[in-house]
């Protein structure tokens, strides 16, 4: 018998896009690191306008009722705010977006995304995963990396929602939060 299920993020590092799996559906995989967690954000700098852009999201299991997404099967990450602190070159803020602390503020629409698929680059300044309010930059949750490559030659990422049980391998291999870092 199973025991109680725990929500997480699964972070999974690959060589390029390609090595990505094609589902992003069931258990953590054996080379993903598992991180508990109910909210996430993620920060990074633009590359060509060097300005912050931030989106807050809600990791959700399918028994979550009352949020601004709708329950998922698989769980989901449920779109809470982005932020935006300039504009150009493909960083325009949502119609709706308020000026606020020095950046532009909005509610995206409440879709149930099954993950996250970024890019990653070591020409560029790398990202700000915060988990529960707890931060650090992405590479530094990167354990283990593809075989053969370190997290700064990694060239994707992929972010999901994941469930595991207390008897599941992933449990040995859950990662507890990090020293906190402030986002921005």
């Amino acid at each position: 018998m199973a025991g109680p299920q725990t929500w997480a993020l699964c972070l999974l590092w690959a060589a390029s896009a390609a090595d990505l799996p094609p589902t992003d559906e069931g258990p953590p995989l054996r080379a993903e690191v598992v991180l508990v967690g109910r909210t996430m954000t993620l920060a990074w700098t633009h590359s060509i306008e060097h300005v912050r852009w931030e989106e807050s999201y809600a990791l959700l299991a399918p028994t979550d009722t009352g949020q601004r997404c709708p329950p998922a099967r698989d769980g989901a990450l449920c779109p809470l705010w982005a932020r935006v602190r300039g504009s150009g070159a493909g960083m325009e803020p949502a119609p709706d977006a308020v000026w606020r602390d020095g950046g532009y503020e909005w509610s995206p629409p409440p879709v149930a995304l099954p993950a996250l698929r970024l890019m990653h680059s070591a020409y560029t300044a790398d990202y700000t995963l915060c988990l529960d309010g707890q931060c650090r930059v992405l590479r530094e949750w990167a354990t283990p990396v593809p075989s053969g490559a370190s997290a700064s030659d990694a060239a994707a990422v992929r972010l999901r929602p994941c469930r595991m049980t207390d008897d599941d391998p992933a449990a040995r291999r859950v990662r507890p939060p990090p020293a906190t870092k402030t986002p921005g």
